[in-house]
């Protein structure tokens, strides 16, 4: 790719970065568009709209600049968890890795790369028509001593990835545990989850949990919630509150139409009656269904020769409501009970009582109770055939996009554009610009897929599946959007490739230099524009207008998004994967990725403060997925320079390599035997110091009585939509039917 290619692109890409953050700093300063731009200010009433007309509303300004760049990190630690901090700490580490790769790429060896005449001499009088193949090592001579300089950097850049990752794992690491300290009592924290409950003749999973922990765990057991299959009951409120919104819609617009003909006669109908009748008859057979859950439990409890049911109803309990899931919600008196009893095997049975930890109330994923053992079995199945399947038809985008990076080969593909593509400027524009659009517009689809995926891979909460899906976002990417780049662009004409493992490292020095332009081009449209984007949330701004012109939304339906740590962690990941492969192969690259970077730092902290809010919290759990990715990026960065060295006829420089990856791999093992367990569970001197601060809190006999009933299901918890208000403020379940 010629530089007057990359030129066009990075043109581009800037303008529209302009265009985006000129049309933020207007847009956000009207008071039609606050949901959109400061939702998280709106809901939290630290911001008001105003109605007045003001012309300053139409200049554009930078008063957001310094408001994101004073942020400190105590304040985002106590405003959006300590999530947020490690997604900022992570791009400060890239920024710290590529501002000192930078200064080596830029100030030595992009100089050393242009002095080299492998594949010409470079062309200061028309730069524009250079290939930045003269700026990659391809272009230092084989031989050359001036090779022990990006023998050295390797050497350089490795020692210093690896203090800073020791330091952020052991920095993060305490800030966990004192987040922790910092925390009040959460439920979580008394609580586990177990399941696969035996049930013996006549009892009830409730009577086991009961027993079972009464025997074995006397002074700690608190209490415990049987969770029940709710799918049906789910369903039938989801009715009824897109019923509600519908009807609040009528009752707000005065133009709306309120009334339809229907059948034959073409008879008038009021939708308000229409609608408020077919919503009480929602909530009545969902309460109906809650009501039966209730019912069925004691109908477990107490046999069905104490039942005065009829036989249609019998057999609709044993149909529907009597499959319980042997699942219960325990609780305990103290934080190192529940650990304890999560770290025991509890039978000699291992598949019965099986324990884990309860994420918090909000977090927990109740769909998971509705599928059974063997239909979570095959889901997970399903799953890794899914996400093969989507990798091997990714592979055809990738193919198309690499077609288009070669005009020879596209002319062979489409000949009757040959007159077009030799424009220069349309051919910049194809080569430069198109194909990273393509391949970033056919990645937008695939966060979602694999959030999906994930939740029916059988995890119990929100932030596992996002971090399952994180881990295959980022995993896909570094397969589809490098490996399969690189190989299918150097293999476009073959019909297909196989990798010798002894011969990899050679086979990637030969096809890694020659993508560094098609990565560049990435970085620029995948990174500058996609962050700009961010600030100006299309998609966000695309819907409200849609919604508006539809006026299908109240004023006060506003939804305050919480940041997709499954899409953007793995893209910051990708982009630290490039910048650290092609630190001494292409060092051109890194200027574009500090841009990027300082992009990311500055919008994504705007957007910490005035969009996102935290709806689940693992408590830094992200980080380890840095950790490993930043460690494979090591040793994929050695195992090229092995291959770039013996190609370059530089033996002993590529057999001094060797040691690099075992002492990368060694020092990854230590990493994971100091940092990773309290990532995993916390440890008991923590456990013990917090629960003996607690016995001076008076307010912790309160904190049980409600710790009981937390982890009851939405689904089985009153409805008041209708406006039969007394009947609905009724408990659905009566208090001497919780399970405690």
């Amino acid at each position: 790719m010629l530089v007057s290619a990359i030129l066009t692109s990075v043109g581009i890409n800037s303008a529209l970065c302009v265009l985006f953050v000129v049309l933020y700093s207007i847009l956000k300063k009207q008071p039609s568009y606050y949901e959109v731009y400061i939702p998280r200010l709106l809901t939290e009433g630290n911001s008001k709209r105003r109605s007045r007309f003001n012309l300053e509303r139409l200049i554009p300004s930078t008063g957001w600049l310094p408001k994101a760049w004073k942020l400190s990190e105590e304040e985002m630690l106590s405003s959006s968890g300590l999530d947020a901090v490690v997604y900022m700490r992570t791009i400060t580490f890239c920024l710290k890795v590529f501002s000192f790769a930078g200064i080596i790429g830029i100030f030595i060896l992009l100089p050393v790369n242009c002095s080299g005449t492998e594949l010409h001499q470079i062309d200061f009088e028309d730069l524009y028509s250079n290939s930045l193949d003269v700026f990659t090592i391809s272009n230092v001579n084989r031989g050359s001593k001036w090779l022990w300089i990006h023998f050295s950097s390797v050497y350089a850049i490795t020692i210093f990835i690896c203090y800073l990752l020791y330091h952020e794992y052991n920095y993060i690491s305490s800030k966990r545990i004192a987040y922790f300290y910092s925390s009040k009592p959460q439920p979580h924290q008394f609580t586990i989850l177990v399941r696969n409950i035996p049930v013996s003749a006549g009892s009830s999973v409730s009577d086991s949990v009961e027993s079972f922990f009464t025997e074995y765990y006397p002074t700690t057991y608190l209490s415990h919630i049987v969770v029940r299959r709710t799918s049906q009951v789910q369903s039938l409120i989801n009715d009824a509150k897109q019923l509600y919104r519908r009807l609040l819609h009528l009752q707000s617009e005065p133009s709306e139409q309120k009334y339809k003909q229907v059948g034959l006669f073409e008879k008038k109908v009021d939708l308000l009656d229409h609608y408020g009748k077919r919503l009480e008859d929602l909530e009545q057979n969902a309460r109906l269904e809650q009501s039966e859950v209730s019912l069925a439990k004691h109908f477990k409890s107490h046999g069905s020769s104490n039942c005065t049911l009829n036989g249609m109803f019998h057999n609709k309990f044993i149909t529907h409501h009597l499959q319980d899931t042997h699942a219960a919600f325990v609780s305990f008196k103290t934080r190192y009970g529940a650990s304890t009893v999560f770290h025991l095997q509890q039978s000699t049975n291992p598949t019965h009582w099986l324990t884990e930890e309860a994420p918090q109330p909000n977090d927990v994923f109740w769909p998971f109770f509705s599928s059974s053992f063997m239909g979570r079995w095959i889901s997970k199945l399903l799953v890794v055939v899914a996400c093969i399947l989507l990798t091997i038809l990714f592979l055809i985008p990738v193919v198309v996009v690499q077609g288009l990076t070669n005009l020879s080969q596209l002319e062979v593909w489409f000949p009757f554009l040959k007159s077009i593509l030799t424009l220069a400027f349309v051919s910049q524009i194809v080569t430069g610009y198109l194909p990273s659009l393509i391949l970033m517009l056919f990645l937008k689809i695939v966060p979602p897929i694999m959030e999906f995926l994930s939740s029916i891979q059988g995890y119990i909460s929100h932030s596992e599946i996002e971090r399952s899906a994180c881990n295959k976002v980022l995993w896909f990417t570094v397969w589809n959007i490098f490996f399969a780049t690189v190989f299918s662009g150097s293999v476009l004409n073959q019909i297909s490739i196989v990798l010798d493992p002894k011969n990899i490292p050679t086979k990637l020095a030969v096809v890694v230099p020659a993508q560094a332009s098609f990565f560049i081009a990435y970085v620029v449209t995948s990174g500058w524009t996609s962050t700009s984007s961010e600030l100006f949330r299309i998609i966000p701004l695309i819907c409200s207008l849609m919604t508006k012109c539809c006026a299908e939304s109240t004023d006060d339906e506003i939804e305050v998004p919480s940041i997709p740590y499954h899409r953007d962690i793995p893209r910051i990941l990708f982009f630290g994967l490039l910048g650290i492969a092609y630190f001494f192969l292409a060092p051109v690259i890194l200027p574009f990725l500090l841009v990027y970077f300082c992009l990311a730092y500055i919008i994504f902290r705007n957007q910490f403060i005035n969009v996102y809010a935290p709806k689940h919290e693992t408590a830094g759990k992200f980080w380890p997925i840095v950790h490993n990715l930043v460690i494979f990026s090591l040793v994929l960065m050695h195992a090229i320079a092995v291959g770039i060295f013996s190609l370059k006829k530089l033996s002993l420089a590529s057999t001094l390599v060797l040691p690099l990856p075992v002492l990368t791999l060694l020092f990854n093992e230590y990493c994971r035997k100091r940092f990773l367990p309290i990532f995993t569970a916390y440890p008991a001197e923590i456990l013990i110091k917090k629960d003996r601060e607690d016995q001076n809190d008076a307010t912790m006999s309160e904190f049980f009585d409600k710790l009981a009933t937390t982890y009851q299901d939405p689904a089985l918890m009153p409805i008041q939509y209708s406006a039969d208000s007394e009947s609905l403020n009724r408990p659905l379940i009566p208090s001497a039917e919780m399970s405690m």
